[in-house]
């Protein structure tokens, strides 16, 4: 892992575990084991770092999602079936710190313009894969039912942070819920 690498997970595991106030230059780099140099030359704002952790976690998250999801096209799953798909990958989603951070960078984006876009881009990012999912699905106007299905998804993770629920139990039931009332009635 690259020095860069190990300064943005660092980042996001000080977020997630201590909250942004944590987010100090010195704690970044001692957590990341590299100098305050090495820090400042790869993100010479906290800005800057903050929009990269932000958009690497989201990165990385799409790619584990859309792996998921080509298994499941290529496996030719059913709309009943996806929603318990969707339940067993959030619960082998990580419930560390990172998924913590993610929360609350997208929340400090709405106070900091310079970590908006990054939100913007990580959010739109979501809706372009839930739209593919439920394209798959064969759900009808899957553009305008991705937002909906992307902010649940956000609410059930704010729930089971706050609950310690690592179960995503009812995920499957909302997903299905969600399915029921995009689905045009005859």
């Amino acid at each position: 892992m690259t020095p860069r690498d190990r300064i943005l997970q660092a980042a996001l595991r000080l977020i997630g575990e201590q909250g942004l106030g944590a987010v100090t230059n010195r704690a970044v780099a001692r957590a990341a084991g590299v100098s305050l140099g090495s820090l400042t030359y790869h993100f010479p704002s906290q800005t800057d770092l903050l929009r990269e952790a932000l958009q690497t976690f989201v990165d990385a998250e799409i790619d584990r999602i859309t792996a998921r999801v080509a298994r499941l096209a290529e496996a030719g799953i059913d709309p009943a079936q996806a929603a318990d798909e969707v339940e067993k990958a959030i619960v082998e989603f990580a419930y560390g710190p990172e998924q913590i951070a993610n929360l609350e960078l997208h929340l400090h984006a709405a106070r900091d313009p310079g970590v908006r876009d990054a939100s913007v881009r990580s959010v739109a990012a979501y809706d372009r894969l839930a739209t593919s999912i439920l394209t798959a699905m064969e759900i009808p106007d899957p553009e305008r039912h991705a937002p909906a299905v992307v902010a649940m998804l956000y609410g059930l993770a704010v729930r089971r942070l706050a609950t310690g629920d690592t179960s995503a139990t009812g995920t499957a039931d909302a997903f299905r819920l969600l399915l029921h009332g995009a689905v045009e009635r005859p």
